[in-house]
Protein backbone atom coordinates (compact mmCIF):
# COMPACT_ATOMS: atom_id res chain seq x y z
CA UNK A 1 0.00 0.00 0.00
CA UNK A 2 2.65 2.28 0.82
CA UNK A 3 4.49 1.60 -2.40
CA UNK A 4 0.66 1.76 -4.20
CA UNK A 5 0.65 5.74 -2.64
CA UNK A 6 4.78 6.56 -3.48
CA UNK A 7 3.96 5.98 -7.20
CA UNK A 8 0.38 7.54 -7.22
CA UNK A 9 2.22 10.59 -5.53
CA UNK A 10 4.53 10.46 -7.81
CA UNK A 11 2.17 10.56 -10.54
CA UNK A 12 0.24 13.42 -10.00
CA UNK A 13 4.03 15.00 -9.01
CA UNK A 14 4.59 14.19 -13.19
CA UNK A 15 1.30 15.42 -13.97
CA UNK A 16 1.45 18.89 -12.14
CA UNK A 17 5.04 19.05 -13.04
CA UNK A 18 3.66 18.67 -16.85
CA UNK A 19 0.91 21.25 -16.75
CA UNK A 20 3.66 23.72 -15.30
CA UNK A 21 5.58 23.27 -17.93
CA UNK A 22 2.89 23.62 -20.45
CA UNK A 23 2.13 26.55 -18.92
CA UNK A 24 5.56 27.67 -18.93
CA UNK A 25 5.71 26.82 -22.63
CA UNK A 26 2.77 28.53 -23.48
CA UNK A 27 4.16 31.72 -21.74
CA UNK A 28 6.98 31.23 -23.80
CA UNK A 29 5.09 31.09 -27.08
CA UNK A 30 3.14 33.85 -26.14
CA UNK A 31 6.18 36.06 -25.19
CA UNK A 32 7.98 35.13 -28.41
CA UNK A 33 4.77 35.83 -30.28
CA UNK A 34 4.52 39.27 -28.67
CA UNK A 35 8.19 39.92 -29.68
CA UNK A 36 7.70 39.28 -33.40
CA UNK A 37 5.02 40.95 -33.86
CA UNK A 38 6.64 43.99 -31.87
CA UNK A 39 9.67 43.20 -34.31
CA UNK A 40 7.19 43.06 -37.43
CA UNK A 41 5.81 46.48 -36.40
CA UNK A 42 9.09 47.86 -36.09
CA UNK A 43 9.52 46.18 -39.65
CA UNK A 44 6.90 47.40 -41.11
CA UNK A 45 7.28 50.95 -39.92
CA UNK A 46 10.54 50.96 -41.31
CA UNK A 47 9.52 49.44 -44.54
CA UNK A 48 6.67 52.56 -44.62
CA UNK A 49 9.67 55.10 -43.64
CA UNK A 50 11.74 53.99 -46.62
CA UNK A 51 8.61 54.13 -48.94
CA UNK A 52 8.08 57.06 -47.71
CA UNK A 53 11.44 59.06 -47.68
CA UNK A 54 11.99 57.27 -51.30
CA UNK A 55 8.79 58.72 -52.27
CA UNK A 56 9.87 61.88 -51.22
CA UNK A 57 13.22 61.93 -53.01
CA UNK A 58 11.34 60.87 -56.10
CA UNK A 59 9.32 63.47 -55.86
CA UNK A 60 11.75 65.79 -55.33
CA UNK A 61 14.16 64.15 -58.38
CA UNK A 62 11.19 64.78 -60.73
CA UNK A 63 10.41 68.53 -59.49
CA UNK A 64 14.01 69.50 -59.68
CA UNK A 65 14.21 67.78 -63.37
CA UNK A 66 11.00 69.51 -64.62
CA UNK A 67 12.03 72.99 -62.62
CA UNK A 68 15.48 72.72 -64.64
CA UNK A 69 13.89 71.96 -67.89
CA UNK A 70 11.36 74.82 -68.00
CA UNK A 71 13.70 78.47 -68.18
CA UNK A 72 12.39 81.48 -65.82
CA UNK A 73 13.03 83.54 -68.80
CA UNK A 74 12.86 82.41 -72.66
CA UNK A 75 14.20 84.23 -75.86
CA UNK A 76 11.93 83.97 -79.12
CA UNK A 77 12.68 86.01 -82.47
CA UNK A 78 10.42 88.97 -83.35
CA UNK A 79 8.57 87.62 -86.87
CA UNK A 80 10.16 84.04 -86.70
CA UNK A 81 8.14 80.48 -86.14
CA UNK A 82 10.04 79.16 -82.85
CA UNK A 83 9.89 75.46 -82.46
CA UNK A 84 10.17 74.50 -78.32
CA UNK A 85 10.16 71.32 -77.15
CA UNK A 86 10.98 71.28 -73.05
CA UNK A 87 9.25 67.15 -72.94
CA UNK A 88 7.64 67.74 -69.65
CA UNK A 89 4.26 66.61 -68.89
CA UNK A 90 3.21 70.28 -67.80
CA UNK A 91 0.20 72.82 -69.68
CA UNK A 92 0.26 76.38 -70.01
CA UNK A 93 -1.40 79.54 -70.48
CA UNK A 94 0.33 82.09 -72.55
CA UNK A 95 -1.19 85.80 -71.83
CA UNK A 96 0.23 89.10 -73.62
CA UNK A 97 1.48 91.16 -71.09
CA UNK A 98 1.23 95.16 -71.29
CA UNK A 99 3.20 97.97 -69.38
CA UNK A 100 0.55 98.42 -67.10
CA UNK A 101 0.81 94.40 -66.13
CA UNK A 102 -2.73 93.74 -68.02
CA UNK A 103 -3.08 90.97 -70.14
CA UNK A 104 -5.38 91.44 -74.03
CA UNK A 105 -5.57 87.32 -74.08
CA UNK A 106 -8.31 86.45 -71.89
CA UNK A 107 -6.89 83.59 -69.96
CA UNK A 108 -7.29 80.31 -71.09
CA UNK A 109 -7.71 81.30 -74.66
CA UNK A 110 -3.97 80.25 -75.44
CA UNK A 111 -2.67 77.39 -74.01
CA UNK A 112 -0.04 74.27 -75.03
CA UNK A 113 0.72 71.55 -74.38
CA UNK A 114 4.48 71.31 -72.81
CA UNK A 115 4.62 67.64 -73.05
CA UNK A 116 4.84 67.72 -77.10
CA UNK A 117 6.65 70.30 -79.83
CA UNK A 118 5.39 73.37 -79.59
CA UNK A 119 5.73 76.04 -82.10
CA UNK A 120 5.31 79.90 -81.55
CA UNK A 121 5.76 82.89 -83.12
CA UNK A 122 5.74 86.51 -82.03
CA UNK A 123 5.48 90.27 -82.56
CA UNK A 124 8.33 92.60 -81.03
CA UNK A 125 5.95 95.13 -79.81
CA UNK A 126 4.60 92.44 -76.96
CA UNK A 127 5.71 91.46 -74.22
CA UNK A 128 4.14 87.52 -73.02
CA UNK A 129 4.25 85.16 -70.46
CA UNK A 130 3.70 81.70 -70.14
CA UNK A 131 1.89 80.59 -66.83
CA UNK A 132 2.79 76.56 -66.37
CA UNK A 133 0.75 74.06 -64.75
CA UNK A 134 2.28 70.94 -63.97
CA UNK A 135 -0.02 67.73 -65.28
CA UNK A 136 -2.16 70.65 -66.53
CA UNK A 137 -3.70 71.74 -63.23
CA UNK A 138 -1.29 72.51 -60.60
CA UNK A 139 0.25 76.00 -60.61
CA UNK A 140 4.18 75.41 -60.52
CA UNK A 141 6.02 78.25 -62.53
CA UNK A 142 5.84 81.41 -65.09
CA UNK A 143 8.13 81.89 -67.59
CA UNK A 144 8.73 85.63 -69.10
CA UNK A 145 8.55 84.98 -72.79
CA UNK A 146 11.19 87.94 -74.16
CA UNK A 147 10.93 88.80 -77.78
CA UNK A 148 14.34 89.81 -78.96
CA UNK A 149 15.48 90.78 -82.68
CA UNK A 150 17.67 88.55 -84.61
CA UNK A 151 21.27 89.14 -84.67
CA UNK A 152 24.42 87.48 -86.30
CA UNK A 153 28.26 87.79 -84.56
CA UNK A 154 31.52 87.51 -85.72
CA UNK A 155 33.16 84.63 -83.80
CA UNK A 156 36.91 85.40 -82.60
CA UNK A 157 38.82 83.12 -80.93
CA UNK A 158 41.90 84.72 -80.07
CA UNK A 159 44.09 85.79 -77.46
CA UNK A 160 43.84 88.78 -75.62
CA UNK A 161 45.63 90.61 -72.78
CA UNK A 162 43.67 92.03 -70.28
CA UNK A 163 43.99 95.53 -67.90
CA UNK A 164 41.57 96.43 -65.36
CA UNK A 165 41.08 99.63 -62.84
CA UNK A 166 39.10 98.89 -59.78
CA UNK A 167 36.99 101.61 -59.08
CA UNK A 168 38.31 102.70 -55.29
CA UNK A 169 40.72 100.50 -53.99
CA UNK A 170 40.20 96.84 -53.27
CA UNK A 171 40.79 95.22 -49.37
CA UNK A 172 42.30 91.92 -49.99
CA UNK A 173 42.91 91.13 -46.43
CA UNK A 174 44.05 92.44 -42.99
CA UNK A 175 46.78 91.23 -41.09
CA UNK A 176 49.02 92.42 -38.11
CA UNK A 177 52.42 95.03 -37.86
CA UNK A 178 54.83 95.44 -35.21
CA UNK A 179 55.00 98.70 -33.79
CA UNK A 180 57.88 100.90 -32.99
CA UNK A 181 57.03 99.64 -29.35
CA UNK A 182 57.64 96.05 -30.29
CA UNK A 183 53.85 95.51 -29.70
CA UNK A 184 51.72 93.98 -32.41
CA UNK A 185 48.55 96.32 -33.79
CA UNK A 186 46.18 95.58 -37.04
CA UNK A 187 43.87 98.55 -36.64
CA UNK A 188 41.76 97.27 -39.65
CA UNK A 189 41.09 94.36 -38.15
CA UNK A 190 37.33 93.27 -37.11
CA UNK A 191 36.85 97.14 -39.33
CA UNK A 192 37.57 96.17 -42.56
CA UNK A 193 37.10 92.89 -44.46
CA UNK A 194 38.08 91.65 -48.13
CA UNK A 195 35.65 92.58 -51.11
CA UNK A 196 35.71 96.27 -48.77
CA UNK A 197 36.17 99.07 -51.53
CA UNK A 198 38.04 102.08 -50.39
CA UNK A 199 36.06 105.01 -52.02
CA UNK A 200 37.29 107.90 -49.60
CA UNK A 201 39.69 108.88 -47.42
CA UNK A 202 38.81 111.45 -44.71
CA UNK A 203 36.21 112.66 -47.77
CA UNK A 204 38.64 112.59 -50.80
CA UNK A 205 38.06 110.54 -53.42
CA UNK A 206 40.50 107.32 -53.61
CA UNK A 207 41.75 105.62 -56.72
CA UNK A 208 45.29 104.54 -56.62
CA UNK A 209 46.83 101.96 -53.83
CA UNK A 210 50.10 103.83 -54.01
CA UNK A 211 48.09 107.39 -53.33
CA UNK A 212 46.44 105.34 -50.23
CA UNK A 213 49.27 104.41 -48.87
CA UNK A 214 51.19 107.63 -48.81
CA UNK A 215 48.16 109.15 -47.15
CA UNK A 216 48.00 107.22 -44.33
CA UNK A 217 51.99 107.45 -43.48
CA UNK A 218 51.43 111.12 -43.71
CA UNK A 219 48.46 111.07 -41.45
CA UNK A 220 50.37 111.77 -38.09
CA UNK A 221 48.30 109.04 -36.70
CA UNK A 222 45.58 111.13 -36.38
CA UNK A 223 42.28 109.24 -36.93
CA UNK A 224 41.34 108.48 -40.42
CA UNK A 225 37.36 108.44 -41.82
CA UNK A 226 37.23 105.96 -44.74
CA UNK A 227 34.39 105.75 -46.95
CA UNK A 228 33.55 102.03 -48.32
CA UNK A 229 31.24 99.92 -50.43
CA UNK A 230 30.15 96.74 -49.04
CA UNK A 231 28.11 94.12 -50.61
CA UNK A 232 26.69 97.06 -52.59
CA UNK A 233 26.17 99.56 -49.92
CA UNK A 234 28.32 102.69 -48.83
CA UNK A 235 28.93 103.29 -45.20
CA UNK A 236 31.82 104.91 -43.08
CA UNK A 237 34.42 103.59 -40.93
CA UNK A 238 37.09 105.43 -38.66
CA UNK A 239 40.58 104.16 -37.77
CA UNK A 240 43.34 105.26 -35.96
CA UNK A 241 46.64 103.99 -38.01
CA UNK A 242 49.82 102.66 -35.65
CA UNK A 243 53.51 103.52 -36.17
CA UNK A 244 55.46 100.52 -37.35
CA UNK A 245 59.12 99.63 -36.48
CA UNK A 246 60.36 102.15 -39.02
CA UNK A 247 57.89 104.80 -38.02
CA UNK A 248 55.74 104.55 -40.76
CA UNK A 249 51.89 104.80 -39.96
CA UNK A 250 50.07 102.10 -41.40
CA UNK A 251 46.20 100.32 -40.73
CA UNK A 252 47.33 96.93 -41.27
CA UNK A 253 45.49 96.31 -44.53
CA UNK A 254 46.50 94.50 -47.55
CA UNK A 255 45.37 96.45 -50.80
CA UNK A 256 45.02 96.23 -54.56
CA UNK A 257 44.07 98.48 -57.28
CA UNK A 258 44.16 96.70 -60.54
CA UNK A 259 44.21 93.21 -62.19
CA UNK A 260 45.73 91.60 -65.14
CA UNK A 261 45.19 88.20 -67.14
CA UNK A 262 44.93 85.90 -70.36
CA UNK A 263 41.21 85.29 -72.15
CA UNK A 264 39.63 84.75 -75.45
CA UNK A 265 37.79 87.66 -77.47
CA UNK A 266 34.54 86.15 -77.99
CA UNK A 267 32.27 88.07 -80.85
CA UNK A 268 32.64 91.18 -82.55
CA UNK A 269 29.14 92.80 -82.96
CA UNK A 270 27.71 95.06 -86.29
CA UNK A 271 28.33 98.07 -83.75
CA UNK A 272 32.21 97.01 -83.01
CA UNK A 273 31.21 96.22 -79.54
CA UNK A 274 32.83 93.27 -78.36
CA UNK A 275 32.03 90.08 -75.94
CA UNK A 276 34.70 88.05 -74.04
CA UNK A 277 35.79 85.35 -71.47
CA UNK A 278 31.83 84.45 -70.33
CA UNK A 279 32.40 85.41 -66.76
CA UNK A 280 33.69 88.39 -64.59
CA UNK A 281 37.05 89.32 -64.10
CA UNK A 282 36.99 88.26 -60.17
CA UNK A 283 39.52 88.93 -57.53
CA UNK A 284 42.34 86.43 -57.21
CA UNK A 285 42.01 86.36 -53.28
CA UNK A 286 39.08 87.53 -52.22
CA UNK A 287 36.75 85.83 -55.83
CA UNK A 288 34.85 89.05 -55.59
CA UNK A 289 33.40 90.28 -58.87
CA UNK A 290 35.83 93.37 -59.25
CA UNK A 291 34.34 96.60 -59.68
CA UNK A 292 35.84 98.50 -62.74
CA UNK A 293 36.85 101.90 -63.20
CA UNK A 294 38.31 101.07 -66.75
CA UNK A 295 40.24 98.88 -68.75
CA UNK A 296 41.95 98.24 -71.72
CA UNK A 297 42.45 95.77 -73.84
CA UNK A 298 45.74 94.21 -75.49
CA UNK A 299 46.95 91.55 -78.37
CA UNK A 300 48.45 88.90 -76.75
CA UNK A 301 51.01 86.43 -78.17
CA UNK A 302 50.90 82.81 -75.91
CA UNK A 303 54.27 81.85 -75.54
CA UNK A 304 53.79 78.53 -73.08
CA UNK A 305 50.47 76.16 -72.96
CA UNK A 306 50.82 73.49 -69.50
CA UNK A 307 48.59 71.25 -70.85
CA UNK A 308 46.15 69.79 -68.33
CA UNK A 309 45.70 66.79 -66.47
CA UNK A 310 43.41 64.83 -64.06
CA UNK A 311 43.56 67.46 -60.92
CA UNK A 312 45.48 70.43 -62.80
CA UNK A 313 43.29 72.24 -65.34
CA UNK A 314 46.23 73.57 -67.12
CA UNK A 315 46.78 77.19 -68.41
CA UNK A 316 47.77 79.22 -71.12
CA UNK A 317 50.55 81.81 -70.34
CA UNK A 318 50.59 84.94 -72.63
CA UNK A 319 53.00 87.69 -73.06
CA UNK A 320 51.24 91.22 -72.64
CA UNK A 321 53.09 94.55 -73.51
CA UNK A 322 51.68 97.40 -72.28
CA UNK A 323 51.98 100.06 -75.67
CA UNK A 324 49.49 101.73 -77.06
CA UNK A 325 49.92 99.63 -80.53
CA UNK A 326 48.87 96.48 -78.85
CA UNK A 327 45.48 97.95 -77.85
CA UNK A 328 42.97 96.42 -78.90
CA UNK A 329 39.74 98.31 -76.78
CA UNK A 330 38.57 99.84 -74.03
CA UNK A 331 36.78 97.51 -71.15
CA UNK A 332 33.65 99.28 -69.95
CA UNK A 333 31.69 96.94 -68.33
CA UNK A 334 33.01 93.81 -65.85
CA UNK A 335 29.92 91.38 -65.11
CA UNK A 336 29.17 87.95 -64.21
CA UNK A 337 28.68 87.08 -68.08
CA UNK A 338 31.56 88.64 -68.96
CA UNK A 339 33.72 91.42 -70.17
CA UNK A 340 32.64 93.68 -72.91
CA UNK A 341 33.62 97.23 -74.62
CA UNK A 342 34.41 98.91 -77.81
CA UNK A 343 36.96 97.42 -80.36
CA UNK A 344 39.53 99.98 -82.39
CA UNK A 345 40.32 99.34 -85.99
CA UNK A 346 42.99 96.68 -85.04
CA UNK A 347 40.49 94.60 -83.27
CA UNK A 348 37.92 95.31 -86.09
CA UNK A 349 40.34 93.59 -88.30
CA UNK A 350 40.29 90.09 -86.16
CA UNK A 351 36.51 90.30 -87.05
CA UNK A 352 37.30 90.06 -90.98
CA UNK A 353 35.34 86.38 -90.73
CA UNK A 354 31.14 86.12 -91.56
CA UNK A 355 28.91 86.66 -88.89
CA UNK A 356 26.80 83.49 -87.85
CA UNK A 357 23.17 83.82 -86.44
CA UNK A 358 23.04 83.65 -82.88
CA UNK A 359 21.34 80.48 -81.57
CA UNK A 360 19.08 80.43 -78.71
CA UNK A 361 19.28 77.76 -76.00
CA UNK A 362 16.06 76.08 -76.58
CA UNK A 363 17.89 75.14 -80.27
CA UNK A 364 20.94 73.55 -78.71
CA UNK A 365 21.40 69.88 -79.16
CA UNK A 366 23.26 66.91 -77.50
CA UNK A 367 25.88 65.93 -79.85
CA UNK A 368 28.59 67.52 -82.18
CA UNK A 369 29.44 70.95 -82.02
CA UNK A 370 32.83 73.07 -82.17
CA UNK A 371 35.01 75.77 -80.72
CA UNK A 372 37.13 78.22 -82.22
CA UNK A 373 40.35 78.96 -80.14
CA UNK A 374 43.67 80.04 -80.91
CA UNK A 375 46.59 77.59 -78.89
CA UNK A 376 49.19 76.84 -81.68
CA UNK A 377 49.38 80.13 -83.42
CA UNK A 378 46.48 79.50 -85.87
CA UNK A 379 42.64 80.41 -84.84
CA UNK A 380 40.85 77.12 -85.69
CA UNK A 381 38.02 75.23 -85.12
CA UNK A 382 38.26 72.29 -82.94
CA UNK A 383 35.48 69.42 -81.91
CA UNK A 384 33.78 68.93 -78.77
CA UNK A 385 30.14 67.28 -78.07
CA UNK A 386 27.98 68.73 -75.83
CA UNK A 387 26.59 66.09 -73.31
CA UNK A 388 24.00 68.06 -71.50
CA UNK A 389 21.94 71.31 -71.88
CA UNK A 390 20.27 73.33 -68.35
CA UNK A 391 17.83 75.31 -69.58
CA UNK A 392 17.13 77.28 -66.21
CA UNK A 393 20.54 76.66 -64.54
CA UNK A 394 21.34 78.42 -61.35
CA UNK A 395 24.96 79.07 -62.14
CA UNK A 396 24.32 82.01 -65.37
CA UNK A 397 27.91 80.91 -66.86
CA UNK A 398 27.00 76.64 -66.99
CA UNK A 399 24.23 76.36 -68.80
CA UNK A 400 26.21 73.99 -71.79
CA UNK A 401 28.26 70.91 -70.29
CA UNK A 402 31.00 69.75 -72.90
CA UNK A 403 33.61 67.24 -73.69
CA UNK A 404 36.60 67.98 -75.80
CA UNK A 405 37.16 64.89 -78.44
CA UNK A 406 39.44 66.56 -81.18
CA UNK A 407 42.61 64.32 -81.00
CA UNK A 408 44.73 67.76 -82.62
CA UNK A 409 43.53 69.81 -79.49
CA UNK A 410 43.55 67.30 -76.34
CA UNK A 411 47.47 66.19 -77.90
CA UNK A 412 48.32 70.23 -77.41
CA UNK A 413 46.29 71.49 -74.22
CA UNK A 414 44.44 67.90 -73.08
CA UNK A 415 40.97 69.26 -73.55
CA UNK A 416 40.29 72.39 -72.05
CA UNK A 417 42.38 75.19 -69.99
CA UNK A 418 42.99 78.52 -68.33
CA UNK A 419 43.23 80.95 -71.03
CA UNK A 420 40.33 79.59 -73.06
CA UNK A 421 37.93 81.41 -71.69
CA UNK A 422 35.41 82.86 -73.98
CA UNK A 423 36.20 80.46 -77.00
CA UNK A 424 32.97 80.70 -79.25
CA UNK A 425 30.79 77.35 -79.05
CA UNK A 426 29.62 76.94 -83.02
CA UNK A 427 26.41 74.38 -83.43
CA UNK A 428 24.76 73.73 -86.30
CA UNK A 429 26.11 77.07 -87.95
CA UNK A 430 24.73 78.89 -85.67
CA UNK A 431 26.89 81.21 -82.51
CA UNK A 432 25.56 79.28 -79.45
CA UNK A 433 28.02 80.54 -76.40
CA UNK A 434 31.22 80.45 -75.13
CA UNK A 435 33.96 78.23 -73.10
CA UNK A 436 34.04 79.40 -69.42
CA UNK A 437 35.33 76.80 -67.10
CA UNK A 438 36.97 73.61 -66.91
CA UNK A 439 36.17 70.24 -64.95
CA UNK A 440 39.38 69.93 -62.23
CA UNK A 441 38.89 66.33 -62.37
CA UNK A 442 38.95 65.78 -66.14
CA UNK A 443 40.21 68.73 -68.06
CA UNK A 444 38.28 67.16 -71.20
CA UNK A 445 35.37 68.21 -69.50
CA UNK A 446 33.78 72.43 -68.89
CA UNK A 447 31.17 74.25 -69.08
CA UNK A 448 29.86 76.99 -71.42
CA UNK A 449 27.55 80.25 -71.17
CA UNK A 450 24.33 80.83 -73.15
CA UNK A 451 25.49 83.17 -75.75
CA UNK A 452 22.25 84.93 -75.47
CA UNK A 453 23.32 85.29 -71.48
CA UNK A 454 25.96 87.16 -72.65
CA UNK A 455 23.85 89.57 -74.96
CA UNK A 456 22.00 90.30 -71.85
CA UNK A 457 24.69 92.78 -70.39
Amino acid sequence: MKRSNKTGRSILNNSEGLKKQAGNDMVVLLQNWKNREKRYKIYRAFLSLMLTVSCLGLTGLLYYYIDNSIPSVLNVRAGEEESIYLGVPAKADIVSVSDQGVSNIPREAVEIDLSRPVTLKAAMESSYQMQVKLFGFLSFKNVNIQVIEDQELIPIGTPIGIYVKTDGVLVVGTGEFQGSDGISYSPGKYILKSGDYIRKMNGEIVTEKDDFIRRVEESGGAQIRLTLERDGELMEVEIKPEQDVAGKYKIGVWVRDNAQGVGTMTYIDSHGNFGALGHGITDVDTSTLMHMEGGTLYQTDIVEIQKGTSGNPGEMTGMIIYSDDRILGDITDNSIRGIFGVCNSRALELGAGEPLPIGLKQEIEEGVAQILCTVDGTTRYYDVEITAVHLDHDNVNRGIELTVTDPDLLAVTGGIVQGMSGSPIIQNGKFIGAVTHVLVQDSRKGYGIFIENMLEH
